[in-house]
């Protein structure tokens, strides 16, 4: 990525030869060119929210930012691009959106995301720690910035315009006003599941922001619900990919002697998966894990797989994601284990699972959804 700090090698994690997706967009570079022709004083204190690969606090490593994402794929990528780039350790310090964030900031950069309720989360969290000289500017590409996007940048720190589009990006320009009234910050948000659903019918959701589906339940995961296998009165069981965590907690429900592991990529998912799991005082054994699939789950130490993939990277449509988790699913899993999918028909998960696992069983399905199932041998 040419920069007017340098030209970084930056790469995506993990690294697949078969993907050729960037580590970065227009938006990344326009809005470093914008900071380096109006000489924005970045001697402050710098945060980048967002920054999906870290190529902002890369390229701006010399001036010791902070990152704060949701992503634990995407940090790990940016601690990747700062090793390979020469930037010594605690150059750059790397936040979650679950991590309490700096007391003050001199320089907001926001990589907008695609999640407006993180959006508005991550503003809220931020805003104490805005004041008046604070330099603040957003990014992303034209199809990623709406009206509602500009709105939620005004209501919650001041006055908000937009640049014209170069290479179809933009940048949001916001002057805080710390006289703003804020609005209280919605998040969390809970609500109660329907009845006819299997044993989390009629329980409590919580709902961090950015989670698929953070209002109501996704009509994928209620069709997911209704076709989960039998309780087996014990194992270890994966819910992969957790989100909110209400399928793992279904199965907790059905078998407290099971020990149920809910894993995902997303900082606010586990975090939700959590809530979602104690708010219903469930009994048993469960762990709660942020990380990248199945890695670091041994060997054959599974007796069930439960997943729902997803099939988009940001704004990218990609079987990446599904390949990868199909794959540490049938490493993770004992001898007669299974993994249970569900997904759209059209994405055809059976194909991918036939090759792999050398079986494919469609459980149930509807016009739209289909689950799967798929025994390792």
């Amino acid at each position: 990525m040419t920069t007017p700090w340098g030209e970084p090698v930056l790469a995506r994690f993990p690294e697949d030869p078969r993907d050729r997706l960037r580590a970065w967009d227009a938006s990344d570079e326009y809005l470093l060119r914008h900071l380096a022709d109006r000489r924005v004083p970045l001697s402050g204190t710098v945060v980048a929210v967002g920054d999906r690969w870290g190529a902002l606090v890369t390229a701006l490593a010399a001036h010791r930012p902070t990152q704060v994402t949701d992503s634990w794929l995407g940090q790990e990528a940016t601690r990747l691009n700062l090793a390979r780039n020469g930037v010594e350790p605690g150059a750059v310090r790397l936040l979650t959106t679950q991590d309490p964030p700096p007391a003050r900031i001199d320089v907001l950069l926001v990589r907008v995301p695609k999640s407006l309720a993180l959006l508005e989360d991550q503003l809220l969290r931020l805003a104490p720690a805005v004041h008046g000289g604070t330099v603040v500017v957003g990014t992303g590409m034209v199809k990623e910035i709406h009206t509602s996007t500009l709105n939620l940048f005004e209501r919650i720190l001041g006055p908000t315009r937009t640049s014209l589009a170069e290479k179809k990006a933009r940048l949001i320009f916001c002057e805080p006003d710390p006289a703003r009234v804020r609005p209280a910050n919605p998040w969390p948000y809970r609500y109660t599941l329907p009845v006819g659903i299997g044993p989390v019918s009629g329980r409590t959701v919580v709902n961090h922001a950015g989670v698929f589906c953070a209002d109501r339940l996704d009509i994928g995961t209620r069709f997911f619900l209704r076709h989960l296998p039998a309780a087996r009165e014990g194992g270890r069981v994966v819910d992969l990919g957790c989100g909110n965590g209400v399928v793992g907690t279904a199965m907790a429900l059905a078998d407290p002697r099971a020990e149920v592991l809910f894993v995902d990529e997303s900082f606010q998912a586990v975090a939700s998966a959590e809530a979602t799991y104690r708010a219903n005082d469930v009994s048993g054994h469960a762990e709660f894990r942020v990380g990248d699939g199945l890695s670091g789950v041994p060997d054959g130490s599974v007796d069930l797989v439960l997943n729902n993939p997803p099939f988009h990277s940001h704004q990218a449509t990609t079987d990446a994601t599904s390949r990868r988790m199909f794959t540490g699913a049938r490493r993770a899993l004992r001898p007669g284990g299974e993994l249970w999918v569900v997904g759209n028909r059209h994405l055809g998960y059976h194909v991918k699972l036939r090759r792999l696992f050398g079986n494919s069983e469609v459980v149930a399905s509807d016009p739209k959804f289909v689950v799967l199932r798929a025994v390792k041998r």
